[in-house]
């Protein structure tokens, strides 16, 4: 949880975040080097513009304790305008 906080707060404050969601105690099951394993994790849903990608992903993985952290992208459709507005603002173009 404390990386997952560090983490949020780095990407605001760099502005490659509007908004961080931390959603803790997520349990996965997942195979890592040939064994099936079970953790508890913290799950951050990051809301970015996709000019923002490469560089919110360098700083994930600079700042992750894990080899190999998860950074998956799911694209915004429809949204908001209001809201799909704030994020284009709030982060650094």
């Amino acid at each position: 949880m404390a990386e997952a906080e560090r983490i949020a707060q780095k990407v605001v404050q760099k502005r490659l975040a509007a908004c961080v969601n931390i959603l803790p105690k997520i349990r996965s099951v997942y195979r890592w080097e040939g064994k099936v394993m079970v953790e508890k994790e913290t799950l951050l849903v990051v809301k970015t513009t996709k000019e923002s990608l490469p560089k919110l992903e360098k700083t994930v993985k600079r700042h992750h304790s894990y080899e190999v952290p998860e950074f998956v992208v799911i694209k915004i459709d429809e949204g908001s305008d209001a809201y799909l507005r704030w994020i284009s603002q709030s982060v650094e173009s």
